[in-house]
């Protein structure tokens, strides 16, 4: 049985006294579930830039915290199951809008030619699997949870800088095959890279993924538009088909060139196992193609997982290599982390940063990244939703709802803001009484904004 922590009851005693309890439980509610908020301290005072007057003033100081209390917004599910459910959410209607229209984005992408494609890493040395044969390489038909799946059938011989270099180096391989890609469709079209651009458009958003071996593969939606993007349509030779067949060429050619390692030349090219399906609208059923609706869902699933979630790493960074000796990890997962430190000490890789990201196995992209034109941004989901709660905090208590300003409006209000780290977390009485509340409503979704 789970042991429960003992109520800090000094700490909400003193909090009782001071009658502040009730204000501090609205404060908390409206983190959402965030499990460890960011403390600021500072003030933010709107004035009438017409009148002088102050509309509003707000002092960390003045609220029943203490500190204005911000959500972390860590997209990791490890770190704040409620914040990465706020970032599995966005990015699901991100990538949705991209596929069906909505959110400022054309509902006729829908019609263009959409694909949904897997791009791997290579080997480094066998690892234990489960092919569909039924046995891996070691004699043994591992469940589907065994632990050793994904760790080296002979770590000895298992390449891991080349493992640790692959995943440094795995941005710089995307941005050439997205170069490459381009180049493939426009010599289908019989046209120059020039003029590609004046045709179509290739529109993508793709999140990162860490296979169970701790190498980094890819997820794609490659969509091919007209020259503005979503809003115009595709020229009439483009097709699912060429586009498909497009990066299938384009992958096998797209190589970079690594750094010398002791003598060791490295050169980095994606694995041979490459999926590409077309994408179906959601309204039709069979086949084996995928709808929209699941891309959406697997791509977001995704977007909240680290290293830590498949091959079982940390999902912080180390400032010394001592801390590993009290960490749980795979014994795999410590050679990664041992190997991509060790690179990290030699000069001529000091642009990698490998000791920075150690413990994402030498990964240190964006996990989830789009093209300007695919659809709406992170960012302005999280501004409509602030605006959508500040309007019904604005209706419950009663007052005349706000109205969004206009281009021809004179009304200008000038925002006086400074905010200062002041830490991380809540106090034991603050962890005790955010557990007995639910979040507002339009909170569990939102980035606090000060």
């Amino acid at each position: 049985m789970p042991v429960r922590t003992p109520p800090p009851v000094k700490e909400l005693a003193d909090l009782a006294s001071l009658g502040t309890v009730p204000a501090l439980l609205r404060q908390l509610r409206g983190l959402g579930g965030c499990a460890r908020p960011i403390r600021l301290d500072g003030h933010r005072t709107e004035i009438d830039t017409a009148t002088g007057q102050i509309l509003s003033e707000l002092h960390a100081a003045d609220l029943p915290a203490g500190h204005l209390l911000v959500r972390c917004n860590n997209r990791r599910t490890t770190r704040c199951p409620a914040c990465a459910e706020t970032y599995r959410r966005d990015t699901y209607h991100l990538i949705t809008a991209g596929l069906r229209g909505g959110k400022g984005t054309s509902d006729q992408v829908a019609t263009h030619p959409r694909v949904f494609a897997t791009f791997t890493a290579p080997s480094f040395g066998p690892v234990h699997n489960r092919p569909d044969s039924g046995r891996c390489r070691c004699g043994t038909q591992h469940p589907e949870d065994a632990g050793e799946l994904g760790t080296p059938l002979d770590p000895e011989t298992y390449d891991y800088e080349a493992a640790v270099l692959w995943n440094a180096h795995a941005g710089a391989l995307w941005r050439r095959f997205s170069i490459y890609l381009r180049r493939e469709i426009a010599k289908r079209a019989g046209l120059t890279q020039r003029d590609f651009r004046h045709h179509a458009r290739v529109s993508f958003a793709k999140v990162a993924e860490y296979q169970k071996r701790g190498a980094v593969h890819f997820h794609a939606v490659i969509r091919l538009d007209g020259p503005d993007g979503g809003d115009t349509p595709p020229p009439a030779w483009a097709t699912v088909e060429l586009l498909a067949d497009a990066i299938q060429t384009a992958t096998a050619k797209a190589d970079i060139t690594g750094p010398i390692v002791d003598g060791r030349a490295h050169a980095f090219a994606f694995g041979t196992q490459l999926d590409i399906r077309p994408i179906r609208s959601a309204d039709l059923d069979g086949g084996t193609e995928l709808t929209d609706r699941a891309v959406a869902a697997y791509i977001a699933k995704y977007a909240t997982k680290g290293a830590e979630t498949a091959t079982g790493t940390l999902d912080r960074p180390i400032k010394f290599l001592a801390e590993l000796a009290r960490a749980r990890l795979s014994e795999h997962a410590r050679r990664m982390i041992r190997t991509a430190w060790a690179l990290g000490a030699q000069p001529e890789l000091e642009d990698l940063r490998l000791r920075a990201w150690a413990h994402m196995l030498g990964f240190r992209g964006h996990f989830s990244t789009k093209t300007r034109r695919y659809s709406t941004t992170l960012g302005a989901l999280r501004t409509a939703r602030a605006e959508w709660r500040r309007l019904q905090a604005a209706i419950a208590r009663g007052e005349e709802a706000p109205q969004p300003a206009t281009a021809d409006s004179d009304e200008t209000t000038l925002v006086l803001a400074h905010w200062s780290f002041a830490g991380t977390g809540l106090t034991p009485g603050e962890e005790f009484l955010a557990a007995t509340v639910q979040p507002a409503p339009g909170t569990e979704g939102e980035a606090t904004h000060a």
